[in-house]
């Protein structure tokens, strides 16, 4: 009985493991990246202004701008399916892509200007340091595996490629 059961908690922590680890690959090539380019805004003063408003924000604006992204975009999406059931599959598609583009590159900088603000919420606190821990543990079983150790050595390799054929091309 105790081994079906240990069974069953493996498979289903396999089973569970795949979608966070979709959402750790998303949040690491995603909202990472987007917020990054978003923040290249900021070089112009009235978005910095903005930025440095939005940092002194007290919790609960900034919880609510926060959130804000998320609710703003919701016709948008809805206006893409509603495409979609009326036959513009490509249309919709497209749409919901660069709503979630937008949104993820939006919530991603707001979350990094107003982070400090929403730490002020234990509970969001708590959530926050629970999966940044859970996170770290991913990556690091992730990093251990044969598979991502190739991966990262392809990666390496693909990168010194790249790295020698612009040097090549300006030279």
């Amino acid at each position: 009985m105790n081994r079906a059961l240990a069974r069953l908690g493996r498979l289903l922590r396999a089973v569970a493991g795949v979608p966070v680890a979709l959402l750790i690959l998303f949040e690491e090539w995603g909202w990472r990246p987007l917020s990054r380019a978003l923040g290249r805004l900021s070089r112009w003063p009235p978005i910095a202004r903005l930025e440095d408003r939005l940092r002194r924000a007290p919790p609960p604006l900034a919880l609510t701008l926060f959130l804000a992204p998320t609710l703003a975009l919701l016709p948008v999406k809805l206006l893409a399916l509603g495409l979609v059931h009326a036959g513009h599959a490509a249309l919709g598609l497209v749409l919901i892509a660069a709503a979630k583009l937008l949104g993820t590159a939006l919530l991603g900088r707001l979350f990094v200007l107003t982070e400090p603000q929403l730490r002020h919420y234990r509970w969001l606190a708590c959530a926050l340091d629970t999966w940044s821990a859970y996170k770290q543990r991913v990556k690091a079983w992730w990093r251990a595996t044969p598979i991502a150790q190739a991966v990262a050595r392809a990666g390496a390799a693909w990168r010194r490629r790249w790295r020698h054929w612009r040097a090549g091309r300006r030279a």
